[in-house]
């Protein structure tokens, strides 16, 4: 189990998922995931204020960590609660970077690798929850492969 922080005032705006009392609050979230093109998981998920609880299983570490930046990256989000276990093959857990004003992928690649050119790496291990190399905001999480 582990709690990922997130930039609270940053990500899509889903205000209904974060309505206090909403009891589809699971429901939400889970087809949120589906919108963005992670499929149907096998998960569930509990609001809590700015803080989202998940758990479930999956079939891999990489679907739980796009799992985890869909639910983080909402708008209103301060942290991920992560109970989520992975039936799959064990390897290591990608690292996160926030986007800082003024960043692009090429520059996060360059502090990262040390090579500006290994950009598509980071847009590849973020598909699909990002659409184009330039679609990128600040206060956003990223995953960032070895």
């Amino acid at each position: 189990m582990s709690i990922f922080s997130f930039v609270k005032e940053a990500g899509e705006k889903l205000v209904k998922l974060l309505t206090p009392g909403n009891a589809n609050a699971s429901d939400d979230l889970k087809k949120h995931i589906e919108d963005v093109g992670l499929g149907n998981p096998n998960v569930h998920a509990t609001v809590d204020g700015d803080k989202v609880t998940i758990s479930g299983e999956v079939a891999s570490q990489e679907e739980k960590e796009k799992i985890i930046l869909a639910a983080g990256n909402i708008a209103g989000v301060a942290s991920v609660e992560d109970q989520i276990t992975v039936s799959g093959p064990t390897v290591a857990a990608a690292r996160f970077v926030v986007v800082k004003k003024g960043d692009t992928l090429s520059a996060i690649s360059l502090a990262v690798y040390g090579n500006a050119n290994q950009y598509n790496k980071i847009f590849e291990a973020n598909k699909p929850l990002l659409s184009h190399p330039d679609k990128i905001y600040p206060g956003q999480t990223l995953r960032i492969p070895e």
